[in-house]
């Protein structure tokens, strides 16, 4: 990216506008202590501006509308049990139900027109215990704040030409996202896809030592770009097409990598990157063994609350954990009470 911000904003500002449907990681934020009156901001207003201007998909999640559900087994290693007491992280195989997705309020979107894809587990320990967690593809968030998403969110869907513009010189951290959306080359599959936790953690082990922390599930398949041209000739639905026939031939495996922070590394930002020389720590396999539609698959009813977690994993000074949780929950409570309003997929994969 051009450091000069007029002739670097032409370049980013519509990749700057997919933030608004980012993924998972942070796909809407609520009021959380300390960071917005409840006045100015609830998880109802933040709901309600991610949908589009013909108004949202009835019984559709709000954000990541369009989905596909898996289930399968995470295979811990046991090298996590020395950083985290959490049962899952023992040497062992747990239940897992997933669920692949992109980054958009429209469930009948074309793949090829959404840049940020998504990955939501839930874990299940041998006690009973849950770890979920909601991941996406880039490697940082947008912006900075909850506060500044929210801005970004009304700037977006503002008529004034003005508006993104505004917000970009107020939010410059945006750019270095617009720079990976241009970037980074397009996947055949979700099964090539990396994918982040973004958001910092805290995982205490049995000694009660503390380690700051993000995780990935890192493809396992070398990943096959796609240019321009192809993309475009894609059926509409072919990332779903192309993992259900893919999982009918065999597991689809992501390694998962936990990163460990060094002291004075920002975990409230998930704007900011760690240092690629940060210690990492592979703790187990991640396979999909099964996949299902969403109508009628075990994810569909999940909520991917990233605050849902094991005794060992807490969240840290990240305030977008608690802030997402509160807005999941909302849009969980609409899309259930409109359940009527659900389409049966006729046909859909097994």
């Amino acid at each position: 990216m051009s450091s000069s911000p007029a002739s670097s904003y032409s370049t980013w500002l519509s990749f700057a506008i997919i933030g608004v449907v980012v993924a998972g990681g942070g796909a809407a934020f609520a009021y959380t202590a300390g960071w917005l009156s409840p006045q100015a901001l609830t998880s109802q207003k933040l709901v309600d501006a991610l949908a589009p201007a013909t108004g949202p998909a009835l019984g559709h999640r709000r954000n990541h509308a369009k989905g596909i559900c898996f289930t399968g087994q995470f295979e811990a290693n046991g090298s996590g049990a020395s950083l985290s007491k959490a049962s899952m992280l023992a040497a062992g195989s747990y239940a897992v139900v997933g669920r692949l997705n992109l980054g958009t309020p429209d469930p009948k979107a074309n793949d090829a027109t959404v840049r940020v894809r998504g990955l939501g587990i839930q874990i299940t320990g041998a006690d009973g215990q849950q770890w979920r967690s909601a991941m996406i593809d880039p490697p940082f968030f947008p912006v900075s704040t909850p506060q500044a998403f929210y801005e970004l969110l009304i700037a977006s869907a503002s008529k004034d030409p003005e508006a993104m513009k505004r917000f970009a010189g107020a939010h410059p951290e945006i750019a270095a996202f617009g720079g990976w959306a241009k970037a980074t080359p397009w996947t055949a599959s979700y099964a090539e896809d990396r994918f982040n936790s973004l958001n910092s953690f805290i995982f205490t082990n049995a000694a009660g030592a503390e380690q700051a922390v993000r995780w990935s599930l890192v493809p396992t398949v070398a990943a096959s770009a796609l240019a321009p041209d192809d993309l475009a000739k894609r059926n509409a639905d072919f990332l779903e097409q192309e993992i259900a026939e893919r999982v009918k031939a065999g597991p689809v495996q992501w390694k998962m990598v936990v990163t460990l922070a060094n002291p004075g590394d920002p975990t409230a930002d998930p704007s900011k990157a760690w240092p690629d020389d940060r210690k990492t720590v592979e703790v187990g396999t991640l396979s999909a063994t099964q996949i299902l539609a969403e109508d009628h698959g075990p994810c569909r009813d999940i909520n991917f609350d990233p605050t849902v977690l094991p005794d060992g994993i807490r969240t840290s000074d990240d305030p977008f954990p608690a802030a997402r949780s509160a807005a999941y929950a909302v849009s969980f409570d609409r899309r259930t009470a409109e359940a009527g309003s659900y389409p049966t997929q006729q046909g859909a994969q097994q």
